[in-house]
Parts: structure tokens; C-alpha cells; sequence
């Protein structure tokens, strides 16, 4: 099973990452603090780091479990974010990133609601689930207005390295069918 390689939605295209994305995403998103706060890594301080990071996901297609997607706005081709669906037996989890310059404007939640789409379609998949840092309350807004629901808050469970050296709490979210 393999989601498809582009989705789209009114104002979006997700599609599969290629190198020369790189300097969007640097320029978009990786440098800034602010958006990498939580995030699993911190801000990238050079294009090249942006470089490798999108190697991995390219490579990551040549799988069965871990497809990474680049936002674009319908008619541009600038990365302005990304969200990775992860298959892993019936289950699905989801993590994704948006540029400060996109927020509020309901990018990420139109994104998510499309991988829930896919997902939905899908007869071995029964669970889709995905966690953010407790201070993070725009990434739970996206997540309920995706209609996901909160099932709880999983204590010292994450470690976001911008935010703090320690592991943080997180709520964790799902979707079940």
C-alpha cells in the first residue's frame, strides 16, 4: 500500500520532495527558530544541512513506510511546508511542518484533512495517530479541526531540542475507523 505520489487539494499540491527544494525549504522554514521550536532537530544553520535532510526524504520513497510530501500553493512550485504520512502494519501517523509566513491560513489543517481522505479509503488501515508538544496549541487546533480527537498526554514522551535539552510532554491525537 502507498499513498499516492501527488495529492490535491483547493489551494494545494503535496507532492514527492526533490533536491531542489532545498533552498525553499532553508529560505521557507529549517532556519527559523520559531517554526523548528517543535520539531525533532534544531534550526538548520546552513543550505546544506536543508540538502540532506531532503535526501533522506526522497530516499525514504524508495520504501514501503515513510513518505514525506512538500507543500506547495496551487500554481507556485515553492515548498512553503511538509507533512509525512508513516505506515507501519494498520496504523498510520502523520508529523508536519509549516513556513511562519503560512500560518492561519489553514494550510496544515486542509493538508492533514487530505491524508485523512487517503487514509480513510484504505481497508488495512484502522488507526491514524500523530503528537505534539503541549505548548504547541496551533499544531492541536490543526489536528481537531482535521477531526482528529485528543486521547490523552503522554508525559516526558518527545524530545524537542529547540524547546528544551529534556524530553517534553505531548498530547497524542487519533483517528479511528
Amino acid at each position: 500500500m502507498r499513498p499516492p505520489e501527488r495529492i490535491q487539494t483547493q489551494r494545494l499540491l503535496l507532492r514527492m520532495p526533490t533536491l531542489a527544494d532545498a533552498e525553499s525549504i532553508f529560505q521557507t522554514y529549517t532556519q527559523d527558530p520559531q517554526v523548528t521550536r517543535y520539531l525533532p532537530w534544531t534550526p538548520h544553520e546552513r543550505l546544506e544541512q536543508s540538502r540532506q535532510f531532503l535526501e533522506g526524504c526522497v530516499n525514504a520513497w524508495q520504501g514501503e513506510t515513510r513518505f514525506p510530501y512538500v507543500m506547495t500553493e496551487l500554481g507556485r512550485d515553492q515548498a512553503i511546508g511538509m507533512i509525512e504520512l508513516r505506515l507501519d502494519w494498520f496504523i498510520a501517523d502523520v508529523g508536519y511542518v509549516l513556513g511562519r509566513a503560512f500560518w492561519s491560513k489553514g494550510y496544515m489543517t486542509e493538508a492533514l484533512r487530505a491524508l485523512i481522505d487517503w487514509w480513510k479509503e484504505q481497508p488495512g488501515l484502522y488507526r491514524l495517530w500523530a503528537v505534539c508538544d503541549v505548548d504547541n496549541v496551533g499544531s492541536a487546533h490543526v489536528m481537531e479541526k482535521a477531526g482528529m480527537q485528543r486521547e490523552g498526554r503522554l508525559r516526558r514522551a518527545i524530545l524537542h531540542p529547540a524547546a528544551s535539552p529534556e524530553p517534553r510532554d505531548c498530547y497524542i491525537y487519533s483517528i479511528a475507523k
